[in-house]
């Protein structure tokens, strides 16, 4: 099983649940919770609202829409982003997905409530055969792993 939910504190503020837009399409469109003004050069997190469930061996990645350059002049500065299983609720945030976006124009960026920003496709992982048994739990995010 996998899907969306609207993580806490985001259950009265309209928000859809990511969707795709027809019939072939890969990507689940993720919108913003709030209108955003980005300065040239900044990095902002836009909030989306939403967490997402998957299995163990599956990872949900994060794209920006292709349109986001040509409309807004901002990107997603990592390229992509990677939300883990252990993400979904965890305690620190309950699991609520935000997307760094990155002004790379010289003026500064207004980006509307409910713009669809991201892409997010849920795909299947394979593990080393090597790979070691892990007790760390996932309290955060945002280069929480590790920490």
């Amino acid at each position: 099983m996998r899907g969306f939910q609207i993580a806490k504190g985001y259950e009265n503020q309209s928000i859809k649940l990511p969707q795709r837009s027809t019939q072939k399409s890969a990507g689940y469109d993720f919108e913003i919770t709030e209108e955003l003004t980005i300065l040239p050069g900044e990095i902002k997190l836009a909030h989306t609202g939403i967490k997402a469930y998957m299995q163990d061996d599956e990872v949900l990645k994060l794209y920006p829409r292709s349109s986001l350059p040509r409309k807004f002049g901002v990107t997603i500065p990592n390229n992509v982003g990677i939300i883990d299983a252990d993400y979904y609720n965890n305690p620190d945030n309950d699991g609520a997905i935000f997307v760094s976006l990155y002004n790379f124009t010289d003026e500064k960026q207004y980006i509307p409530k409910g713009t669809r920003i991201a892409q997010g496709i849920f795909v299947k992982y394979l593990k080393a055969e090597n790979d070691q048994p892990l007790n760390s739990l996932r309290n955060g995010g945002f280069g929480s792993t590790g920490h």
